[in-house]
């Protein structure tokens, strides 16, 4: 483990951008030999936890050599082309899986970084249990770098964070009618 990690760096706001910051600084690490785990919350997990919708992401990160799990329901029909947006006891379960991941990689201590990619979405919208998540934040080991992604960072987390970046939408070509691309997207 690197002696200058352990801060705690947040990634939040209305506008894209989040998870790709988190990925390009998680290869940035690896280039430079560090161990990097990845746990997505709420983006649509495969009963084996490692898939879900297919997010071009993850193919990266598995050629780079990053761990990662996802957590979450599928919440695109891709037979209506609808999106669910409602929190459902199966997606609070869902939360609850990526916390006993990351609670298990902190404890490991195999990791120079964790990224927990829309965490702070998940909280906001009760998907992982805040004041349990805040338990296992304070077993965080000191040396072990935390990106926390999302949208509604809540103000707790903003707190206990040493880095604060806020993505800011001004203009977004999803509303001039473009669709979501492959490779670019998702």
């Amino acid at each position: 483990m690197s002696k200058n990690l352990g801060q705690i760096q947040v990634y939040t706001g209305d506008c894209k951008g989040k998870t790709t910051a988190s990925l390009g600084l998680a290869m940035r690490a690896r280039g430079r030999g560090l161990k990097v785990a990845v746990i997505f919350f709420d983006k649509g997990a495969s009963p084996d936890g490692r898939q879900g919708f297919d997010y071009g992401e993850r193919n990266s990160l598995e050629k780079l050599g990053i761990d990662f799990w996802v957590t979450g329901c599928v919440r695109f029909d891709s037979i209506k082309k609808e999106f669910r947006f409602g929190v459902e006891d199966e997606d609070i379960a869902e939360g609850a899986k990526g916390l006993v991941i990351f609670r298990q990689l902190l404890k490991e201590q195999k990791y120079d970084i964790v990224i927990l990619d829309e965490i702070n979405s998940s909280l906001a919208l009760g998907i992982v249990n805040q004041e349990k998540f805040l338990e296992i934040m304070a077993e965080k080991p000191k040396n072990v770098e935390l990106i926390l992604t999302g949208r509604n960072a809540p103000p707790e987390i903003i707190e206990l964070a040493n880095l604060v970046t806020e993505m800011k939408m001004i203009k977004h070509y999803f509303y001039q009618g473009v669709e979501v691309r492959e490779g670019i997207e998702y």
